[in-house]
């Protein structure tokens, strides 16, 4: 993805290609829910997405083909396209918060980091950045970090998930720091949606 991503956005190409991909995901997830498993599933929207005129309409047409329940849906936008327009990010948000979907912050505290927005804009989530849980065992400052978020999560009432879990240890360090929403190798690497499948009859094993 660090390859391809930066080049599908430059060409345009990541717009077919997002709309492609939450149309795959709301398919699967209305599957999944059909068969009685309680998720949801965030997709992460590009930059290029999120500033497209027609991105609203195609979520909503998307969510309309599927007919899968919209709350049951979270895109991942990073902090730094909301910064970068304030106005039209705003007006996109409320926009897709009209449809009933979830908005989650991605890479939080990597970017233009500035508390103001989690103020204006409907936010439900914020993802804590993997950079920061890789080292946060090692580093005081990481996990000083992590801890500001946590509070600062609780303080807004949003949800809180950590990004790259790989160890028991990240994994107890962060439960203790008030975070219980994880991902990461730890529990899962990328898999095809037919081991999806099975994995949710199977469970994740111990």
């Amino acid at each position: 993805p660090d390859a391809f991503i930066p080049l599908a956005e430059e060409t345009g190409l990541i717009v077919p290609i997002g709309q492609h991909i939450l149309l795959r995901a709301c398919q699967d997830t209305r599957r999944w829910n059909d068969a009685g498993h309680d998720l949801r599933v965030s997709v992460n929207i590009s930059a290029v997405q999120f500033r497209d005129e027609r991105f609203v309409s195609q979520v909503a047409d998307i969510l309309a083909q599927t007919g899968v329940q919209p709350q049951r849906v979270e895109l991942e936008i990073s902090e730094g396209v909301l910064a970068s327009d304030s106005l039209g990010s705003r007006q996109t948000l409320a926009a897709l918060r009209e449809l009933g979907v979830r908005i989650a912050i991605d890479d939080f505290g990597t970017g233009y980091s500035s508390l103001a927005y989690l103020k204006r804009f409907p936010v439900d989530v914020l993802k804590i950045d993997q950079s920061f849980v890789r080292d946060m065992l090692h580093d005081h400052s990481d996990a000083a970090i992590i801890q500001a978020i946590v509070m600062l999560g609780e303080a807004l009432d949003l949800e809180l998930v950590a990004e790259g879990v790989e160890t028991r240890a990240q994994e107890q360090a962060l439960l203790a720091l008030g975070c219980d929403v994880m991902q990461g190798y730890l529990y899962c690497r990328p898999i095809p949606c037919e081991a999806m499948t099975e994995l949710l009859l199977t469970g994740l094993p111990h």
